[in-house]
């Protein structure tokens, strides 16, 4: 294996030892944790939220927001998290060129994971609980 090679296997690495999942959130929160009823659980669990979930039940199940803002309506003044769809993207690019009796062409696969592709979901909170969820459809 070349230094490449090692170098590329080490950045996934770091980027995995990062990542942050309900498993993981549910550990760093367990006392709490088992204190919800169990249907709360099995959605934190599975990465979901409801109305009515605090922001430590929303945090555990999605984890941190990437944008907090405050929204003033005349229902009063809310707290909405903000999460963004940060999916991976995958691009192809074919290149052909030609100098006088010389030519070359090379195709090029990139991934990417980094920054927003827009909103996927914001979720409104009210005196700390959640009171709405809205989701984009794409």
């Amino acid at each position: 294996m070349n230094k490449r090679h090692v170098l590329v296997a080490l950045a996934c690495a770091l980027a995995l030892a990062g990542c942050s999942t309900p498993d993981s959130r549910i550990q760093k929160n367990s006392a709490a944790f088992a204190n919800y009823p169990p249907a709360v659980q099995a959605n934190i669990r599975a990465g979901q939220i409801g109305i009515g979930y605090t922001a430590e039940m929303v945090q555990m199940a999605m984890g941190r927001p990437d944008r907090i803002h405050r929204r003033q309506s005349a229902e009063g003044e809310s707290e909405v998290w903000v999460y963004a769809d940060k999916s991976p993207r995958i691009g192809i690019g074919i290149g052909v060129g030609s100098f006088g009796h010389r030519s070359g062409g090379g195709v090029a696969v990139g991934t990417s994971t980094g920054g927003d592709r827009g909103d996927r979901m914001h979720v409104v909170f009210k005196d700390g609980r959640v009171t709405a969820i809205e989701r984009s459809q794409r």
